[in-house]
């Protein structure tokens, strides 16, 4: 099938789809071009999320507008359902590939999940198939993996048996619908033609721009636009410790310095997880590992912001002694345990960081979650006899606290924020000691 006349299919909503990953990324992905009226067949290996997605219940926790109801809408309408068995994928003219990209202790990508897609699906992989990388990949990996692993697969040539591109996804839990409607695309393309054909495909489900360029630009804007985040949280933190040390509030510098035009301080906090912005900037300068490049802002800003949940820990450290307590032996509760505000992803939890300091120097942790199984229960209950409470997820359970009643339970009173959620005055009006991220003893 030449790009033409699948490109024909595309427009028609003839083509059938196929979606390998079917979790914070694929999933929504599936359901977007199921709900517009495409035949999508997703491919999961974990066989009870296929059996929860095929009854039509989302297996992804937290507040995710919207997508319960649409996966209950498309599994019924036949325009979706999941496999474990990639010979189910032999008749589809698309596949995207949404899998895990993370990296190792030594920050070098590991690709066994898409190198294992990818191999698995080649033998099975029509003619003129067109497979779409929607993963967050180092710049170049698509020509020196992608490209050969799947010719080495299928047995078959680049632009005349197949066609292969990269649109990295921009979702983020809690918009995932979202953020897959209205934020623009960079889809790139092993040619030109091919680029064209996918935005043919994207301008289905995307109503924002949709950029068609090459592979290697597509991998580089992804990756930067995290490294750039993740530094510019980094400077946040460092000015946050700066006003710990002189005495200020780094949350009313950070309010005064955006009404300047032109600025744009980020929030600081108590760290950074997920599933990208830690791991994408060493997606990123992995890919100049070959070349002359001294690389030092990227690794600096990591090392910061990987810091900032051993910093939380002092400064536990330092309220519980300002009231007379050791951490040693110290009961703390943990608030939040997902990585982002009315979510349930775990990935790269600044709190598993945490918690990992404070046991290591002899605390009783523990955790509370309302979004994560594992911890949900009663908070005030699990606050009883605690000698500290620490804030380090902005969820929306944990905005109007009941700080009198908080309190009432605790041993000790002490309530650390790592978000700069709570009022400083407020706080101390309920009789509680605060120690806040970015704010100093001498602030007012």
């Amino acid at each position: 099938m030449s790009l033409h006349d699948l490109q024909m299919k595309i427009e028609r909503k003839e083509a059938k789809l196929a979606v390998i990953g079917l979790g914070y990324v694929g999933l929504p992905v599936a359901c977007q071009f199921a709900r517009v009226g495409f035949d999508v067949l997703g491919m999961e290996i974990r066989a009870e999320r296929v059996g929860l997605i095929n009854n039509g219940i989302s297996p992804i926790e937290g507040k995710e507008p919207g997508l319960a109801e649409l996966l209950n809408q498309v599994v019924p309408s036949g325009k979706f359902r999941a496999t474990t068995a990639y010979q189910e994928l032999s008749d589809r003219d698309v596949i995207l590939l949404d899998v895990e990209t993370p990296v190792d202790e030594n920050n070098i990508p590991r690709y066994e999940a898409l190198r294992a897609a990818l191999g698995t699906l080649g033998p099975v992989m029509q003619q003129g198939a067109l497979v779409i990388v929607e993963s967050t990949i180092a710049p170049g990996t698509m020509q020196s993996l992608v490209l050969p692993l799947l010719e080495e697969s299928t047995g078959k040539k680049l632009n005349q048996d197949f066609y292969l591109g990269n649109c990295p996804e921009r979702v983020m839990p809690g918009k995932l619908l979202q953020n897959l409607r209205t934020v623009t695309r960079v889809v790139g393309g092993m040619t030109l033609e091919t680029a064209d054909t996918m935005v043919a495909l994207y301008q289905h489900v995307v109503q924002a721009e949709l950029d068609p360029t090459d592979c290697i630009t597509a991998e580089l804007v992804k990756t930067v636009e995290n490294a750039y985040r993740d530094v510019q949280i980094a400077f946040a933190n460092e000015v946050a410790l700066i006003c710990e040390a002189v005495g200020g509030d780094v949350w009313k510098v950070r309010d005064l310095v955006n009404k300047t035009p032109y600025r744009n301080m980020h929030l600081p906090g108590a760290g950074v997880g997920g599933h990208c912005i830690p791991k994408d900037p060493w997606l990123l300068a992995y890919s100049a590992r070959m070349e002359d490049v001294a690389l030092k802002l990227i690794p600096i800003a990591r090392l910061i912001n990987d810091g900032m949940p051993s910093h939380v820990a002092h400064l536990i450290q330092v309220a519980l002694s300002k009231m007379g307590r050791e951490m040693f032996g110290a009961r703390v509760l943990i608030l939040g345990y997902s990585y982002l505000e009315n979510s349930d992803d775990t990935r790269n939890s600044p709190s598993e960081s945490l918690v990992n300091y404070l046991t290591k120097i002899g605390a009783e942790v523990v955790i509370h979650d309302p979004y994560v199984p594992a911890y949900q229960g009663d908070l005030f209950g699990l606050a009883e006899n605690c000698d500290a409470i620490v804030l380090m997820v902005r969820h929306q359970e944990y905005l109007n606290l009941d700080l009198n009643l908080i309190r009432s339970v605790l041993r000790t009173a002490v309530l650390v924020d790592g978000r700069g959620v709570f009022d400083t005055k407020e706080v101390e009006g309920s009789g509680l000691l605060y120690q806040g991220i970015g704010v100093g003893i001498n602030s007012a």
